[in-house]
């Protein structure tokens, strides 16, 4: 991907929107506290109210999505006078609906957790609430959406937003097909001409954010299969349907099927997590069951696999005489990052902490809804670095220990804020 020289971009001192320290502050009590007070997918209502009331004093006009959860925000927008409001502080809202001429830069958080116990041991904010815990840096990347509104509503009122700029507080990203596509569908996207987002990195130093033109991500869907038989004696297995010899071949051979079937360049996979037959050793069952997930980082070969799973399960299953039932659960596409924003990116943090700040990254085998919205408007994901320098442990994702150095809250709040100022100058 090719960069800007320093040289070539204007600095702090030139670029406004620099994260006060009382707002810095701010910033990490807010995170703290949805730290200690996680909500599932589409449950979010005290995250969803939290963000209300604080946009609402900034003087802003955030608007609950239709499903319940989740808000909206547009900033530097168009204000009829039926649509205007005061904030807590008196000053007029800058903040309303779109005025249906300017395209808005959408900047994107997810707001719910997961459904996991939080393991963290000696820190104040660690989740109250049983098996519940934000385990994939969401209330980091709440936060940072949330401080980059409230200073680029500042900059607003002092004229020096070029463009407008929407906030979405998107509910239920862990929930499989992605809250994202409820989102669109209440109209998220209206007036929106990019969008950007970030996601916690937990092998990325805080400071540095990485960036990859292109897929960034890897679909990803569920599949349930289960295989049937008449059953019998484990003495005669040529007169009846031998499940459990069904299943295991269904769960060595189907992967190397697809794997032969599609360009390997495509990361094509079925990996299973569950497989479950029988309850006696002598008793050949009637029924066998298999879950996993397919992965692709492909987009066309994503598009495909729901007919190439289907066509090599019942392929395996008819060869021993199993009747098969399958259930293939869409998920999302990859997230395929739009070269031009991805250079806006680049081109924000090398304005706010330098080049060096930037580093390439690989394409994980994860998957993020933050693709349903790439399916309508060009944008892009940044990997936000949550390490602290020099710390050896390893506290991934989605497990219950996971934590994040706050630090990059104020990290992806200049990511945003740059990334708007420099949007506005060049669409």
């Amino acid at each position: 991907m090719s960069r800007e020289s320093d040289a070539d971009l204007p600095g702090d001192a030139e670029l406004p929107g620099v994260l006060s320290e009382s707002l810095r502050a701010e910033l990490i009590a807010f995170r703290r506290d949805l730290h200690m007070h996680p909500e599932l997918g589409n449950q979010e209502f005290r995250t969803t109210a939290a963000l209300k009331t604080r946009l609402e004093q900034a003087g802003l006009a955030p608007r609950v999505l239709s499903i319940g959860t989740g808000l909206i925000c547009d900033i530097g927008i168009g204000i009829d006078s039926d649509i205007r409001t005061t904030g807590s502080d008196g000053d007029d809202t800058v903040g309303g609906t779109w005025d249906g001429v300017r395209p808005m830069l959408a900047l994107r958080a997810d707001i719910d957790a997961l459904p996991i116990p939080d393991t963290k041991v000696g820190v104040p904010y660690r989740s109250t609430v049983p098996d519940r815990a934000h385990a994939c840096g969401h209330d980091i990347h709440t936060a940072v959406v949330l401080g980059a509104g409230l200073v680029l509503a500042d900059l607003h009122r002092q004229g020096l937003l070029p463009y407008p700029v929407r906030l979405i507080f998107q509910p239920a990203e862990e929930v499989l097909p992605g809250g994202a596509s409820d989102a669109i569908v209440s109209g998220v996207l209206d007036g929106v001409g990019r969008i950007i987002a970030v996601h916690c990195d937990p092998k990325v130093d805080v400071g540095r954010v990485g960036l990859r033109p292109g897929a960034i991500t890897s679909a990803c869907d569920r599949l349930e299969v289960s295989l049937d038989g008449p059953g019998g004696h484990t003495a005669r297995p040529h007169l009846t349907t031998d499940l459990v010899t069904a299943a295991a071949r269904v769960a060595t051979d189907v992967p190397a099927l697809i794997a032969r079937r599609v360009d390997a360049r495509a990361g094509l996979a079925v990996t299973w997590g569950r497989i479950e037959a029988g309850h006696a050793c002598n008793v050949i069952p009637q029924r066998a069951e298999l879950s996993g997930t397919v992965r692709c980082l492909d987009l066309k070969a994503w598009r495909e696999a729901p007919d190439l799973v289907h066509a090599a399960i019942d392929e395996v299953a008819a060869l021993h005489r199993a009747k098969s039932e399958i259930n293939y659960i869409r998920g999302v596409p990859p997230v395929v990052n739009d070269l031009a924003v991805t250079e806006l990116l680049a081109s924000a943090m090398a304005a706010r902490r330098g080049s060096y700040a930037i580093e390439d990254t690989e394409q994980s085998l994860g998957g993020e809804d933050f693709s349903w919205y790439l399916e309508h408007v060009p944008g892009a994901m940044a990997r936000l670095g949550v390490r602290t320098p020099g710390d050896s442990a390893r506290h991934d994702l989605h497990r219950g220990d996971f934590d994040a150095d706050e630090g990059a809250i104020g990290v992806g709040v200049e990511l945003f804020t740059a990334a708007a100022l420099l949007d506005g100058h060049r669409v």
